[in-house]
């Protein structure tokens, strides 16, 4: 913690200590405040993008009078307050906080899309564990379920393509990996997981054309050319349907439906 943030810690904290009146005169100690001083100065800090002394005051203003009206809206705008200084596990904490007393209060809807965001603006690149990405996903489809009429529902929507997508393109990645090493079945595995769970993702045509591929040096023709049909019918104009239809016509076969396969659950002709 740097310097003039510890300075601007004690210049908020001294508003709400005082000297003790102990026996030790070096003791500090808390005395109440009232809510509104403690409150206006969380709201003055968070105007000034003083984040991290928002916070603390506003958790303040629950410590000193945990059940007043302003202690609920204290509890909301500490999680805001967190999220903005990007200190994420402590705006979580509070905004669950806040739910656990308060599940029927009109921010319940925002305090959930906090808990989301958190989770979303976490998210790292594909080579790296996706476990935030996951958290990501759960958090905001529980803001679109619980809240779909909610201001919040759209954008947690939009947020919640982009984190499938993400994590569609780590299995992608993943089984190119595992065909670069041969191990097919392996890959089948994860370009299977695109096109079961993730398809309506900007992956899943590559996914397709993988399978192909994969199924072939497998040797297991029906299914790659079923992949190849499939990919003809819903991704006929991109060029991983034209790399599978040359793979497969090089190899003296064409897309073709196959009853039986797994793919035929998905994409019923």
């Amino acid at each position: 913690m740097n310097t003039s943030f510890l300075r601007q810690i004690s210049l908020c904290m001294a508003v709400l200590l005082v000297a003790g009146c102990s026996s030790d005169k070096n003791d500090d100690t808390y005395i109440a405040r009232d809510v509104e001083v403690i409150y206006n100065l969380a709201q003055d800090n968070l105007q000034r993008k003083r984040y991290r002394l928002a916070a603390v005051a506003f958790d303040e203003v629950e410590r000193q009078h945990p059940y007043s009206v302003w202690a609920r809206r204290a509890q909301i705008m500490a999680s805001y307050a967190h999220y903005m200084s990007n200190n994420y596990d402590d705006s979580v904490l509070a905004a669950q906080r806040f739910l656990q007393l308060h599940p029927g209060n009109k921010s319940a809807p925002y305090a959930y899309y906090l808990i989301a965001m958190c989770h979303y603006e976490q998210i790292s690149d594909v080579g790296r564990d996706q476990a935030k990405t996951h958290e990501a996903t759960r958090a905001l489809t529980e803001v679109v379920r619980r809240f779909p009429e909610s201001e919040y529902a759209r954008d947690a929507a939009f947020k919640l393509d982009l984190t499938r997508d993400h994590l569609a393109g780590k299995d992608m990645e993943v089984g190119r990996f595992y065909m670069k090493r041969q191990e097919y079945l392996s890959a089948i595995g994860r370009f299977r997981n695109v096109v079961e769970d993730y398809q309506t993702t900007s992956h899943t045509p590559e996914a397709l054309h993988r399978l192909v591929e994969s199924y072939m040096a497998l040797g297991i023709m029906d299914e790659a050319q079923m992949a190849g049909a499939v990919l003809g019918h819903n991704f006929g104009g991109t060029k991983w349907y034209r790399y599978s239809y040359a793979l497969l016509t090089n190899g003296k076969l064409e897309p073709e439906m196959k009853s039986g396969s797994w793919l035929g659950k998905l994409w019923p002709f």
